[in-house]
């Protein structure tokens, strides 16, 4: 995709039909301008003949023809449609698609099941820092189980049953007796007998994808009053999963339509969704489960944006570079001369705070985006920033790590940091709020030796002393508001480290 370019992508699944229109605003860079969601239920329209009758696909047009709309609203200039396991599966698949392209005009292509899986693999892969795995995708209509190594797929197999084709199998009016439970299950493990790779790979971590799972996420973040409101890269304990399910087929569908956390188009079908998932973690005999908040959709924008290489070698650097691509206010010399400086005294003072790799990079990501709430208000930035990066989809990085490095980059004072720790102590510990201060000061330090946002400290020596450290700079001119803004901020600099910086500048001749 070139710069600016947009583009819709349409997947029409066998529960609902979703748009999403996205734009390339860099070469490492896209942004969402709009979604749309229609719930369709489509596995469930599929007569006895296993056809999908005429009314529903004139429903399914007049829904694609909506979402062309939109995609003209928002100039794309290409829109991408594809089609699951109702379409895939049906008995008319083939008129299906003649008479939506009849009527759209859109160019829609059904996909095969292990290119439904590989799909949402690339979305998935390109937005967890994670090496191996089962993938698990539970549509309407059908579920995708893939086993990956070093991030790459070794096997994928599509099963033709998901939460809605179930429901409607198993079901009457939204509920579930025991002995159907039973069923569901049996039909489940009949299926991985068939597919023995599924139970040979003890310990992994099972990553799901889909409205199952993210609503999953939803019910036990709400149940244990979680403070982040976010689902991707969430992760769930085998016996949250047993709480939650043994609470939702005990109430009935009234009632579990007004659950705060599950969607009315939902109700009926989160039993049977959640019955497949736990069925196939036991099978894997996997470790936890965790929340991926991309699939399909993006795995096609990543082979739009990619063509030819889709998978990201570095999940976290592309999305810390994302997100700076998104704030174009963000002075970018700055913040790499900044980023550049922090992990300079990061690495010269290694043997006073006795610090790792992981460490590192929280204060990689925190010194590139320190600047980034300026684009709310100059004003109060640092607040700014850390609300940005808390409630923003850092790829890569684990709930814990985005708000440790969201206190790290907004950093200002030890009891300010304190407060913000306090409202998040569910997902941090108090040796993280202490390393936040650690790290933030040394932040604080490295924006001081670029005040001027001039870059004039070309090369920095840090020194640790006895009650001092030398930060011995040599500087294309004299560095005034840096050597200035150090005196600012070494007063909290010694009350976290024990040392009072003093800088030693030697300026080196341009000529």
């Amino acid at each position: 995709m070139k710069p600016n370019k947009r583009i819709g992508i349409i997947d029409i699944g066998s529960n609902s039909v979703r748009l999403g229109i996205y734009e390339q605003t860099g070469r490492l860079s896209h942004r969402v301008i709009d979604e749309s969601k229609k719930a369709a239920r489509l596995s469930e329209r599929i007569g006895s003949d296993g056809r999908l009758g005429e009314k529903d696909i004139l429903a399914l047009a007049e829904t694609l023809e909506q979402f062309k709309l939109l995609c003209s609203a928002n100039r794309t200039a290409q829109i991408r449609a594809v089609a699951t396991a109702a379409i895939r599966n049906a008995a008319n698949s083939a008129e299906i698609v003649a008479k939506l392209i009849r009527l759209t005009g859109l160019d829609i292509e059904v996909l095969s099941g292990k290119e439904e899986a590989r799909l949402g693999f690339v979305g998935m892969i390109n937005s967890l820092s994670v090496e191996d795995g089962f993938l698990v995708d539970i549509g309407g209509g059908s579920t995708e189980v893939t086993l990956f190594r070093n991030r790459k797929i070794v096997n994928s197999v599509s099963f033709p049953f998901g939460s809605v084709n179930t429901a409607k199998r198993f079901s009457r009016g939204g509920l579930l007796e025991p002995s159907d439970l039973a069923l569901i299950r049996r039909m489940v493990e009949e299926a991985v007998r068939r597919e023995p790779w599924i139970r040979s790979q003890p310990g992994l971590p099972l990553i799901g994808l889909g409205g199952t799972i993210r609503t999953l996420g939803k019910l036990v973040q709400r149940q244990t009053k979680y403070s982040l409101p976010m689902t991707h890269n969430f992760d769930i304990a085998p016996p949250r999963v047993e709480s939650v399910l043994d609470r939702l087929t005990a109430l009935s569908l009234e009632k579990r339509n007004k659950l705060d956390g599950v969607s009315k188009d939902r109700a009926d079908i989160i039993v049977p969704g959640l019955v497949i998932l736990q069925t196939l973690f036991r099978q894997m005999r996997a470790a936890h489960y965790k929340i991926s908040g991309a699939g399909l959709r993006d795995g096609l924008l990543f082979e739009a944006a990619f063509p030819g290489q889709p998978v990201i070698s570095d999940v976290a650097e592309y999305s810390v570079r994302h997100m700076l691509s998104l704030y174009p206010s963000v002075p970018l010399a700055h913040v790499e001369q900044v980023n550049r400086l922090a992990l300079k005294l990061f690495d010269d003072l290694a043997p006073v705070h006795g610090l790792g790799e992981s460490e590192r990079r929280c204060l990689h990501t925190a010194s590139l985006l320190y600047r980034i709430g300026v684009a709310v208000n100059f004003y109060s930035y640092s607040k700014h920033t850390f609300y940005l990066m808390a409630h923003s989809r850092m790829d890569g990085l684990t709930h814990r790590e985005i708000l440790l490095c969201g206190l790290i980059a907004s950093y200002k004072t030890k009891n300010r940091t304190r407060h913000a720790y306090l409202a998040h102590k569910d997902i941090l510990s108090e040796p993280d709020c202490s390393l936040a201060v650690t790290l933030g000061t040394l932040l604080r330090l490295a924006a001081a030796l670029d005040r001027s946002e001039t870059q004039p400290v070309a090369e920095l020596t840090a020194t640790a002393g006895r009650k001092t450290l030398d930060l011995h700079l040599q500087c294309s001119r004299l560095p005034q508001l840096e050597t200035a803004e150090v005196e600012t901020v070494e007063k909290e600099f010694k009350k976290v480290w024990g040392l009072t910086p003093r800088c030693r500048a030697v300026v080196f001749s341009t000529i």
